[in-house]
């Protein structure tokens, strides 16, 4: 098997501030980092150097505008390499704190070379679970950085020192073995146990000008926080539309944390079975399809058949509107099944479903839960074409809306206020269209015009036009080409979409929901006896601009 042969960082401003060897004999710093900055941006993750000797494999991640670069001489697996590097990223934020600067791995060398030890094991990985590392990773502690800070001696070891510190009798007593359970910590201890379940889902919708969904999709992510004594055994059950027969077809593309059963999983979709780390995890994350696997034969045998999702907010856009054909109009429609109170709780914060616990919480009435969704931050965006060099007269009937030439686009935000006197009517924004500058539009203001000291007179004995009147007549059929052309022109500058963001609380788009979430006392241990965890729920659904509809 490869191994991983080193690791270098980098600031924003490409000064290395670490190198760290683990295998090998790999092109050092100064080599890589020129290479790396003459491939032409965006720079890929992985590049093949042909100038090393031997020729190299360079991978590179950004985090926190600092850059990770590993070299490696030899074959070895691209997404173990990457995803190593991720989770160095993410270890170096755990233990000095996000977001993870130059300076804090400056300051704490000590504490990186550790960390980069315990990884990594001579080029092969380790041990990457935060709680794993905080069984054997020595960080200072704030209090001895206090002490430090104002001149008095901390649990560190000096050099004047003949006893070893106890932080360091500590480390020498500490066992070299593996822990049990690699991601949770041993002997974890919590005055008050509580389980929290926070379902986020990302939702992406794109509307034809028919009205048709052309795809609707939700990206899922469960989060869960366990503050727990002992180690617990857990089982969280999930339903979904259709019952959980359907679980394994509406739930697709699942990723799992390896704390869970997977065999549980196969056997029962829907149930996980697993035993937390300590604190705040990414257990679980999927997709759903919200058209169905049936939707493309359903559209094609009834052209007219259209799904119903119940978007909390949708837009509709008119464009080539007025005499020059110069205005475009946004409709901004809400569903009613949706709540507008602000304050109402989230991710974070309150409005959390109880599912044990305390019966005054649970039976709440609260805004932002599943009985009462809670729909906030709704904001529409108005793409424009490049040739638009200004958007005037933004007529919006609720909101404030705004045009950046910058942006490129024109931006309506609903207040809560706004959106709480909506009720079951539209909102709507109008915007006039200004384009590029031509000759024709100066020769509209005046520029090109001659003074002439001729004067015409009219002759009866003629039927044909004066030059008065045939030079009015030239003006009238000039100046209605130029409105034609100008009507034209301005057809190419509307926009071709627009898209909503918002934020529901207390709604997943795809219907999934929690079932249940016990707690196994026969299989736990250290628990204590009769101890009931208090138990919450939150869902959040979020669309940034993911609502988008075209015309």
């Amino acid at each position: 098997m490869s191994q991983l042969e080193a690791l270098y960082i980098f600031d924003e401003h490409n000064n290395p501030i670490l190198e760290h060897v683990w295998n090998g004999r790999p092109p050092s710093a100064k080599t890589v980092l020129p290479l790396y900055l003459g491939q032409a941006a965006p720079r890929p993750s992985l590049i093949y150097l042909t100038e090393t000797n031997p020729p190299s494999l360079l991978f590179s991640i950004i985090q926190d505008r600092l850059l990770f670069l590993s070299p490696s001489s030899s074959e070895i697996e691209p997404l173990l390499v990457l995803e190593f590097l991720h989770r160095v990223a993410d270890a170096l934020e755990d233990f000095l704190g996000a977001p993870l600067v130059a300076s804090k791995i400056e300051a704490s060398y000590d504490v990186v070379a550790q960390l980069l030890g315990e990884m990594c094991d001579a080029g092969m990985v380790d041990k990457t679970e935060p709680n794993a590392l905080r069984d054997v990773v020595e960080a200072p502690s704030r209090m001895g950085k206090f002490l430090e800070g104002v001149g008095l001696p901390s649990s560190a070891p000096t050099a004047l020192s003949s006893t070893p510190s106890p932080s360091l009798a500590a480390l020498k007593a500490r066992p070299t073995d593996t822990p049990a359970i690699p991601w949770r910590r041993s002997n974890v201890r919590h005055t008050s146990n509580e389980l929290y379940v926070d379902m986020v889902e990302t939702l992406s919708v794109i509307v034809a000008p028919s009205g048709r969904p052309l795809t609707a999709r939700a990206n899922g992510t469960i989060a869960f926080t366990a503050k727990v004594s002992g180690i617990p055994e857990l089982l969280l059950q999930l339903n979904c539309p259709g019952g959980k027969m359907n679980m394994e077809h509406t739930l697709q593309v699942p990723v799992f944390h390896p704390c869970v059963r997977l065999t549980r999983w196969r056997e029962r979709p829907g149930d996980l079975s697993f035993v937390p780390p300590d604190g705040r995890f990414v257990l679980a994350g999927y997709e759903v399809d919200l058209l169905g696997k049936d939707y493309l034969e359903q559209a094609f045998s009834n052209p007219k058949f259209k799904p119903d999702l119940r978007l909390p907010a949708s837009v509709e856009v008119r464009t080539g509107l007025g005499d020059a054909r110069a205005d475009f109009e946004v409709r901004l429609s809400l569903n009613t099944r949706f709540a507008t109170s602000s304050s109402s709780g989230g991710i974070g914060s309150g409005g959390a479903i109880g599912l044990g616990g305390p019966s005054g919480l649970a039976a709440r009435a609260q805004s932002g839960t599943s009985t009462n969704p809670v729909v906030e931050d709704i904001v529409v965006t108005v793409p424009v074409p490049s040739g638009v060099r200004n958007i005037t007269d933004l007529r919006a009937s609720r909101g404030e809306a705004s045009y950046s030439p910058g942006d490129g686009g024109v931006e309506w935000r609903i207040s809560q206020k706004d959106v709480a006197s909506m009720g079951s009517t539209a909102a709507t924004l109008r915007c006039s269209v200004v384009g590029p500058l031509n000759d024709e539009d100066d020769e509209a203001n005046g520029a090109g015009l001659e003074l002439r000291a001729e004067t015409w007179e009219y002759d009866d004995t003629t039927a044909y036009p004066t030059p008065k009147e045939d030079a009015a007549e030239k003006k009238s059929q000039s100046s209605e080409d130029r409105n034609a052309k100008k009507a034209k022109q301005n057809t190419l500058l509307m926009p071709t979409s627009a898209a909503v963001s918002f934020a529901v609380k207390g709604w997943l788009a795809s219907g999934i929901k929690v079932e249940k979430l016990n707690v196994d006392g026969q299989r736990s241990r250290g628990i204590g006896a009769g101890v009931q965890p208090y138990k919450g729920v939150k869902y959040l659904t979020v669309s940034r601009k993911g609502v988008e509809t075209r015309c």
